[in-house]
Formats: C-alpha cells, structure tokens, sequence
C-alpha cells in the first residue's frame, strides 16, 4: 500500500506539522488586532486565541445614550474578534498549506 519507507516519512511530517501547529497556537497568544467603532472612540484589543485585552471608551461618548454606547461597545468587540479569527486562520494556513483540516 506504501512504498518502502513511505509510512515513517508520512508520521515524520504528521509531527513536524503538528509540532509547527502547536508553535503556532501558543504564537497567537502574543499576536494582537483591534476592532473599533464610532469612528474610534471605542476601541477593543484581542489577541489570536480570542481573548479581549483592553477597551478604551472615548469619555465623550460616556455622555450618550447607554443603549448608543452598548452598541458601540459590541461592534468594536465583534469587528475585534472576526479580525483575529481571520489572522488565525491565515496563520494556520500558512502551516497546513491550505488544507481545511478539522479543529484548527
């Protein structure tokens, strides 16, 4: 079914990408994006494995309508987590050379 030798070099690259994938993974944790809304005045930072690491609220808006600002404040978090799961996935892609593998 394998050509001679062919099963040990498919696990050797199995490994390689998996060791690849799981530097990968622990680098998302220091790679950071933002998402904004109102023009910037509410800005949210989150870093590659989703989680949010600052909000700024522009103080100025603080004088609005709190349901105004609960909706800013829920853009900027939404537009801050579609950006890092869209630098994830290049980043993982870039390791599977595309490959739509299951969990990653």
């Amino acid at each position: 079914m394998f050509p001679k030798g062919g099963m040990g070099k498919l696990m050797k690259q199995a490994q390689e990408m998996q060791a690849k994938m799981a530097k990968a993974q622990d680098e998302l944790v220091d790679l950071t994006v933002d998402g904004q809304s109102g023009g910037g005045m509410v800005n949210v930072v989150v870093n590659g494995k989703k989680n949010i690491i600052s909000l700024s609220i522009d103080p100025e808006i603080l004088e609005e309508d709190t349901e105004m600002i609960e909706d800013l404040i829920l853009s900027a978090v939404n537009q801050g987590l579609q950006n890092a799961e869209k630098v994830a996935e290049e980043k993982m892609a870039s390791i599977t050379g595309g490959l739509n593998i299951p969990g990653m």
